[in-house]
């Protein structure tokens, strides 16, 4: 492990958290896409979703989606609030579509070696 962490391969070790046991029941994703015609439009949104707590990461993508949010709360109303007062006042949002969470099925970000 030390000999990977010396050659930049391993770049850090992380905890893996149960959001459920903290409280939070509620794990939605965003797409959203921006209005490019605005010339920080990615720039922008970023640095507001960085500042919400819920949200739990953030993904730019090349294609038919610019952005994807990864969302955490406490249940749906929790949700609902996070929505209409932090996420919809974001800027340069042109379009939205939620996903909910509902089981992972596979989440492994290790290869062999």
């Amino acid at each position: 492990m030390e000999k990977l962490k010396a050659k930049n391969i391993i770049i850090s070790t992380h905890a893996i958290i149960d959001w459920r046991s903290l409280g939070y029941e509620v794990e939605v994703s965003l797409r959203i896409n921006l209005d490019k015609s605005q010339p920080r439009a990615f720039e922008d949104f970023i640095q507001g979703a960085r500042k919400i707590p819920q949200v739990i990461e953030i993904q730019t993508f090349l294609g038919s989606v610019d952005v994807r949010l990864s969302v955490l709360a406490r249940d749906m109303g929790h949700y609902q609030e996070l929505y209409m007062s932090q996420i919809l006042t974001l800027p340069n949002i042109l379009e939205v579509e939620a996903l909910m969470h509902i089981a992972s099925v596979k989440s492994n970000e290790m290869l062999p070696l």
